[in-house]
């Protein structure tokens, strides 16, 4: 029999991988979304031109598909594809803002590319450490694109850059603040700080073209859709999209997956990838599993604002740029926080001059002409905080089968943050920026899907853990690989530590 692995985002790509390379036969169930057909023509028009050839009209109707979306949902393309409504996940959410996705790729379909190993620091008290991990990233980078350079960050985390990195152009206003960072990195150290270039999951053939946050026309941006496309081909890998699991198990030879549909699908050994809200539900619903509820843990963000003292001569909204995150800032400093501190630099993007005249327009009237201006010297900075300081998402299942959520929140979440925007805002100095921190604000729990930590791998795992091979309590051929086993939640980016740590448990795993 095959192995099965269950859900076809970055760690379960990160499985499939792992497994086919030790020979094994995979069958790959997921929920088999796609980008509709009149989205993706859309889309394809856009890539088959030049962007110095677009017309603005076919732009203007390519980005205005990402408006009216539902409080909470995030689009790309115009699209809700790769994100279920909170209905179809909870019957009850509360204030919680984390989605699950039944789409071919996952949320990697949506996501911003930020990529960043774990730093050693954060791993204290785990059953592996990043020396564990180091060999996974590489394999990982053997596939997932990244483009970085080495700077200020290199000696702060571990080596989570390909062998030959080369750097996405940063923005106009990005070079100048990556200059100024690094002229004044000793500065910027004293304070704790730490800035150099993001690293993210793009090719080097991006076209500069500025709709990364609308969704990226050309797939410069990496999905594991991607990647999935690439390994098709393989005969030993059977992909079955449209395929939803209600629950699984152990039986005395193997492994049984029960869809909704009535049927069963038999394998050797499990790899259970859904994301952390898709996996919390299927475990609560499988016989065997012992716990009757899961916490899931998060590295909550929050948003500092700054503005430019000193625009830059050529405005920032002008072509080529990406509108991704530019910068990493990393902070640390133990009056914040014992964890690293990580925060995400953007510079100009179109939606900057929409939320302000959106949330400030009506309070001041006859002011529409200020905002675009305003926008243009618009920095924003997305702060992160380790999982120790912040919200708690208990999941228990419902009568009919979806779950529910009840959110703890400690009372220093918002204080450590405004801490955090208070030091950065110290620094931004050096750069030319007048740091807004008054104007910090924390986002919604779970809204920075950096969360997981729901059964945290442990060399003694109770009902509520599993050990370092993913596998709850109980059980020998079940192995959970996404962010839900991680021990806890770092500030610093997830999915590549995720997909490490999947194909590490794959490739430990007997085969």
């Amino acid at each position: 029999m095959a192995d099965i692995v269950i859900g076809s985002g970055p760690s379960g790509i990160a499985a499939v991988k792992a497994r086919l390379a030790l020979g094994r036969a995979v069958i790959l169930l997921d929920g088999g979304k796609t980008l509709e057909p009149e989205q993706a023509g859309a889309r394809d028009a856009l890539a088959d031109a030049d962007p110095a050839t677009w017309a603005a009209v076919d732009v203007a109707r390519y980005k205005s598909g990402q408006y009216g979306a539902t409080p909470g949902q995030i689009r790309k393309f115009g699209s809700d594809f790769a994100m279920e409504p909170a209905a179809e996940t909870f019957a009850e959410a509360g204030p919680v803002a984390l989605r699950a996705s039944r789409a071919v790729g996952g949320l990697s379909n949506l996501w911003g590319t930020a990529v960043l190993p774990y730093a050693a620091r954060d791993m204290a008290g785990w059953p592996i450490t990043a020396q564990d991990l180091a060999p996974h990233y590489r394999a990982v980078l053997g596939f997932l694109p990244v483009s970085a350079r080495r700077d200020a960050l290199a000696d702060l985390l571990p080596d989570g850059l390909p062998e030959a990195p080369s750097l996405l152009t940063p923005s106009p206003q990005a070079r100048v603040l990556l200059a100024r960072a690094e002229a004044r990195a000793d500065k910027l150290a004293a304070q704790g700080l730490r800035i150099g270039a993001a690293r993210q999951a793009v090719r080097a053939d991006c076209r500069q073209c500025g709709l990364c946050l609308h969704g990226c026309p050309t797939g410069t941006m990496w999905s594991a859709a991607d990647t999935l496309r690439d390994m098709l081909g393989d005969p030993r890998l059977d992909h079955r999209p449209g395929q939803i699991v209600r629950a699984i198990g152990e039986t005395d030879t193997g492994v049984e997956v029960h869809l909704s549909d009535g049927r069963r699908v038999s394998g050797d050994r499990l790899f259970l990838a859904a994301g952390v809200l898709e996996t919390a539900r299927i475990l609560l619903a499988s016989t065997g599993f012992e716990a009757d509820s899961l916490t899931l843990r998060e590295s909550q963000h929050g948003f500092l604002p700054a503005l430019q003292i000193r625009p830059n001569r050529r405005r920032p909204d002008r072509l080529p740029h990406h509108t991704l995150p530019q910068m990493f800032v990393e902070l640390s400093d133990d009056a914040v926080s014992p964890h690293l501190v990580h925060g995400q630099v953007y510079t100009w993007n179109d939606f900057y001059a929409r939320d302000l005249l959106q949330t400030y327009g009506a309070k001041l009237p006859f002011s529409a002409p200020v905002w675009p201006v305003l926008a243009r010297r618009l920095i924003v900075t997305q702060l992160f905080l380790h999982s120790d300081h912040c919200a708690r998402i208990i999941l228990r299942r419902a009568a009919d089968g979806r779950l529910q959520a009840q959110v703890s929140l400690p009372e220093d979440t918002h204080a450590r943050l405004q801490s955090a925007g208070r030091t950065l805002a110290k620094g931004l100095k050096h750069l030319g920026l007048a740091g807004l921190p008054f104007a910090t604000r924390l986002g919604a729990p779970g809204s920075s899907f950096h969360v997981g930590a729901s059964l945290p791998m442990s060399e003694t795992p109770d009902a509520r853990g599993a050990d370092p091979l993913g596998r709850p309590a109980g059980a020998s051929r079940l192995h959970v690989v996404d962010a839900s086993v991680l021990p806890a939640i770092a500030a610093t980016t997830i999915t590549l530590p995720v997909m490490a740590n999947a194909y590490r448990i794959a490739t430990e795993a007997p085969a």
